[in-house]
């Protein structure tokens, strides 16, 4: 059941939702739904983030490719310095790699020192457009934009939510979770209005924001591939080309090869406070799993909502499992 409270010190209401979305509270902010253990951070981070000309930010709706987005861009952008026989990826997980903004490195009035990090620095986060820290926007930096469809987007949300629940406790209902989702209540939603940020974004600079599909990475990665290296200002060169390297780096960070690799088995990355197991953010991979746990119900309601939230902007995704 949703309530209400008050903090003062941070004087910003707070919607928490206890039902559904068990995995964590969330509190809505500038609204959007935020967990409420992130706020201070973000709030910070906004703030006293410091940004380079040169970074390059990965940025993505919950369960939409990120863990992939970060190997590539990984890959792609050091090339030069890794090669596949001894590459980073082989023995550390993508989200060590290309780690989120670190929220608690701001809390007190601190700025973290960043400057020991090799350039391009690659940075991610969740955060709505219009919740990035004001140096990302006035630097000019590199953003770099992956969604995925809504109904795929939904499932996959819901199965790694689960993950989050003591062993003991039944997974959500996948009902309960749909109405949230629906209702636009899910962590760094509402989901339409996190995709139209970086959409319109994407359309007033260009230059400057990479608007991706999850549905065309996998459909012809090889295109989006060269599309993403050249908005790195790392284009793969015709020698590179002849090589077979952007098929080689497809191979290289395609999710049977990220998954097959024993540190994805076996070892445990730090989520919202919890030791999670890398394998958990390897489930399918797939487009269009959406048809094996939606009804036709909650299809038509994602695919009108979606219509009528993104379609006046030129925003549509194709749609796959019917």
């Amino acid at each position: 059941m949703a309530t209400s409270n008050i903090v003062p010190e941070l004087e910003v209401p707070l919607s928490i939702v206890e039902k559904g979305w068990k995995s964590s509270h969330l509190t809505q902010y500038q609204g959007f739904w935020l967990p409420i253990e992130f706020l201070s951070g973000v709030m910070a981070c906004r703030e006293r983030f410091e940004a380079c000309k040169d970074d390059i930010m990965l940025n993505t709706t919950p369960k939409s490719g990120t863990t992939w987005l970060k190997a590539l861009t990984f890959t792609i952008s050091n090339r030069t310095r890794h090669d596949f026989h001894n590459h980073p990826l082989l023995t550390t997980n993508p989200h060590a790699l290309v780690p989120n903004l670190k929220l608690d490195q701001y809390a007190d009035d601190k700025v973290p020192d960043l400057t020991n990090l090799p350039s391009p620095r690659l940075f991610c986060s969740h955060f709505p457009y219009e919740l990035l820290p004001t140096s990302i926007i006035e630097s000019n930096c590199r953003i770099i934009y992956l969604c995925r469809n809504p109904k795929d987007a939904f499932v996959s949300l819901w199965h790694f939510s689960n993950n989050f629940l003591p062993e003991d406790e039944p997974p959500v209902p996948i009902e309960e979770a749909f109405e949230l989702f629906h209702g636009g209540i899910s962590i760094f939603g509402p989901f339409w209005e996190h995709l139209l940020g970086y959409w319109k974004a994407s359309l007033e600079r260009p230059e400057r924001v990479l608007f991706m599909k999850y549905e065309e990475l996998k459909e012809d990665p090889t295109f989006h591939l060269k599309r993403l290296a050249e908005f790195l200002g790392f284009p793969f060169s015709i020698e590179e080309e002849r090589q077979g390297l952007v098929e080689k780096i497809e191979r290289f960070c395609s999710f049977e090869s990220l998954m097959s690799l024993e540190v994805n088995k076996s070892g445990k990355i730090g989520v919202l406070g919890k030791a999670m197991p890398n394998k958990n953010f390897f489930r399918r991979g797939i487009v269009g799993d959406w048809k094996n746990h939606l009804t036709a119900e909650m299809s038509e309601k994602l695919d009108q909502l979606s219509q009528q939230k993104l379609e006046a902007f030129g925003l549509t995704f194709k749609d796959v499992g019917k």
